[in-house]
């Protein structure tokens, strides 16, 4: 008996490779990809302006860090006894404005370094659905809880996006010719709009990404939100808000991604340290047994034989200091 339906999904043919450089940007699906590629142990800088849900604001951003232009003066603000600015995430700020533009330059040449290096940029869209501040027209990442009344609200056209992603693009092949950036749309349901509203802005993301894969070089769709939708098509994949993935929604996803987008030999490497990852979360039955100190020393060894790329130093201390209570 069939009880999903599936879809193959294209082996990229630029995979990534634990010597790749790989910076996310984008929703928090771009974060769930980023952290378990850290965790795995690749050279990653994940969303490093914090969540961005549209395509105009991340495009922005990236733009600010490639030098392009300024952080707009006026969009500034002090709320709660905090420094913010509307082009970013709340998770972006300062104690004074003059502390949150430190941040904010340092988190730009991050960016900057990591995209004239990186092998990967991979780009979540979440919603099609903008923010206008009335003050000044300008289209905002983030409204920061600020009054209603100071924003008006719209959706991005296909070609708006088109345009906007346009001009970054070029920025981009400027500093790094050999680039591969992968576009996703979010799984993650925006039903804060209305679920019409919803389904009609991801149905724009879509459309977007498949124009601009088909105009652009080194450019690639990999399909996370469709996986949601068809693949795990049932509330029992998602959290208990009925918006964002469950865990196991978003294991099944980064299965997919891993098959499609690692290259063999590092998903084989990102499959041995997750098993030393799991054995080092291990609770023991008797900690002060024979039985789990001859498992440290076996966990040791695998540690301390896996290739000299892979920074085991803080986890091998960790058994070390266990193996001396002995």
């Amino acid at each position: 008996m069939q009880l999903q339906t599936n879809f193959d999904i294209p082996l990229h043919p630029y995979p990534i490779k634990h010597s790749s450089m790989v910076m996310t940007i984008g929703s928090c699906f771009s974060t769930v990809i980023g952290q378990k590629l850290k965790e795995r142990k690749f050279k990653v800088l994940d969303n490093p302006f914090g969540t961005l849900f549209n395509p105009f604001s991340l495009c922005q951003l990236i733009d600010l860090s490639l030098g392009t232009h300024d952080f707009p003066e006026a969009l500034f603000l002090e709320h709660d006894g905090r420094y913010l600015h509307h082009a970013c995430h709340s998770s972006i700020s300062g104690n004074t404005k003059q502390e949150l533009k430190k941040q904010l330059e340092a988190q730009c040449h991050a960016t900057n370094e990591t995209l004239a290096s990186a092998s990967w940029l991979i780009i979540t869209f979440g919603t099609a659905h903008v923010y206008e501040h009335l003050g000044t027209g300008m289209i905002v990442s983030n409204c920061h809880k600020q009054p209603a009344k100071e924003f008006g609200k719209k959706s991005l056209s296909v070609d708006e996006i088109k345009r906007s992603f346009a001009k970054t693009y070029a920025s981009l092949k400027e500093i790094n010719p050999e680039i591969n950036i992968t576009l996703t749309v979010s799984p993650v349901r925006h039903i804060k709009d209305g679920i019409p509203e919803n389904q009609l802005s991801k149905s724009i993301l879509r459309v977007a990404c498949d124009e601009l894969v088909n105009a652009h070089k080194n450019l690639h769709y990999f399909p996370s939100y469709e996986i949601m939708m068809d693949e795990l098509r049932d509330y029992r994949f998602y959290k208990d808000d009925l918006i964002h993935p469950s865990t196991q929604a978003e294991a099944y996803i980064w299965k997919k991604f891993s098959q499609s987008c690692l290259s063999p030999a590092s998903r084989e490497q990102a499959e041995n340290i997750m098993t030393i990852k799991k054995a080092l979360a291990h609770r023991p039955f008797n900690p002060n047994g024979t039985a789990h100190k001859k498992f440290l020393q076996n966990l040791l060894k695998k540690m301390e034989q896996m290739p000299a790329e892979f920074d085991f130093t803080k986890e091998i201390k960790q058994v070390n200091d266990q193996l001396l209570s002995f």
